[in-house]
């Protein structure tokens, strides 16, 4: 229809009243929905934030118990294990023992391993071996005046200055071991001036080098190491003595005399204060041809290791005839001749020979000397003695006493009732350890 109006229908009341009821009901029902809803959600929020944080406690509960265990599982392993396998640093574990699992990576457990812990060494300071340009102490005989030489008929010492050795020896060292010890060493030095120490070794006597058993021949050369080491911590000289006597010639031994200065030259060859005397006193008809010889191929031994070391050599009749030795000298330099003397026995006779023998330019030391007979017994005799010790000073003679030990016989510088082996008092000396303290002061 076009163009004209439209008549509406009237609403029926209740109609119109249930609708209105209808749509109030719906608007209500929304709203408590919204709010439910609403409600529900923040309930939800709020159960995740719970949810969160027990997780996160949980989380942090669940990280401490596992440090724990790994802490009481590391104080296990080193108190039950505390062994250490001597190829690596990681503790030694019993396969059944179970480890703690963890996700958690601790820097600390690394730090935690017991450590291997190298053995203790001994802290006693290492002696180093003297050297000629590197003194050990100013103070000390040694210390002052360094490793010493041969020129002409002296000692020198690494200056150029004369220099003279004044010492002693001891008794054989199998029988009077305790005086090497470093007290008695430096009341030589202190107290009595000496300067050198003679370490006599017996060869062919009872408990000597070449007859006693091995572990004597040890005990030897042990003692001939603490000698030296002794010397060498108080700057003293030290005489390292092959005492043949009863063997009286030297070749009788002399594959054991090389062997034992192969070893000892090695072994010495940078102390600077160490001397070889290399036989005693040649004796029983023992000429100088057959020590000459003897003589040559122990110095290359000890020439192969130590080019520098002073060796003396012994000479015809104990020792005496150093007048035969200088009309046929060995060659080679740093050597000396040993001439020996007992003051109440050789006189003016064997005095001339040391006097020859420095004129014609032989290097003498009289490492071995007596004012008694030449037993080592006997009276002593001041006044031969007296001569003595004035024609060394005219020529810048080395002298060393014989002997130090309380033996009961005149040489002896210790009376023979006296046991101590160092702190000797002035009455404890003997005769004729008095004289030589009293000169040598």
């Amino acid at each position: 229809m076009s163009g004209g109006n439209i008549s509406r229908k009237p609403v029926n009341p209740l109609k119109k009243t249930a609708i209105l009821i209808f749509i109030f009901i719906f608007i209500l029902t929304g709203c408590k929905s919204g709010v439910e809803s609403g409600r529900t959600e923040k309930k939800d929020t709020a159960a995740a934030n719970v949810t969160e944080q027990g997780t996160e406690k949980n989380s942090e509960t669940k990280t401490t118990e596992s440090e724990q265990i790994s802490e009481e599982s590391i104080s296990e392993s080193e108190t039950t294990h505390p062994e250490t396998s001597p190829e690596t640093t990681e503790p030694v574990t019993s396969q059944d023992v179970q480890q703690p699992e963890s996700d958690i990576t601790t820097p600390w457990l690394e730090t935690s391993v017991p450590q291997t812990i190298p053995p203790m060494q001994n802290t006693e300071p290492a002696t180093e071996p003297p050297t000629q340009n590197q003194p050990a102490d100013s103070g000390t005989p040694f210390g002052s005046h360094g490793r010493l030489s041969v020129t002409g008929t002296r000692l020198t010492d690494q200056y150029g200055a004369a220099y003279t050795l004044r010492g002693i020896s001891t008794h054989g060292l199998s029988w009077f071991p305790d005086y090497v010890n470093y007290d008695m060493f430096k009341q030589m030095r202190d107290e009595w001036n000496v300067n050198v120490v003679r370490l006599a070794m017996y060869t062919a006597e009872y408990n000597g080098y070449c007859t006693g058993d091995m572990n004597n021949r040890e005990n030897l050369k042990k003692l001939i190491d603490d000698g030296v080491k002794y010397a060498g911590q108080l700057g003293l000289y030290v005489i390292i003595d092959w005492h043949i006597l009863s063997d009286g010639n030297p070749n009788m031994y002399k594959n054991e005399s090389m062997e034992f200065f192969r070893e000892i030259s090695a072994k010495y060859a940078g102390y600077g204060n160490v001397i070889y005397e290399i036989c005693n006193e040649p004796n029983g008809g023992t000429g100088w041809g057959e020590i000459k010889s003897y003589a040559q191929d122990v110095i290359n031994i000890i020439r192969s290791n130590d080019s520098r070391g002073i060796i003396i050599v012994g000479t015809p009749t104990w020792s005496q005839d150093v007048d035969i030795a200088a009309d046929d000298r060995i060659n080679g330099e740093n050597i000396m001749y040993a001439m020996h003397f007992y003051a109440d026995t050789h006189r003016d006779y064997i005095r001339d020979k040391l006097v020859s023998a420095v004129n014609k330019g032989l290097p003498v030391i009289v490492s071995e000397f007596g004012i008694c007979d030449a037993s080592g017994n006997g009276g002593i005799n001041y006044d031969e003695a007296s001569k003595w010790m004035s024609l060394l000073n005219q020529y810048s003679v080395s002298y060393v006493l014989w002997n130090l030990s309380n033996k009961s016989e005149t040489s002896a510088m210790i009376q023979s009732w006296c046991g101590k082996q160092a702190g000797i008092t002035y009455d404890e000396l003997s005769d004729a350890g008095k004289w030589f303290v009293n000169f040598i002061k």
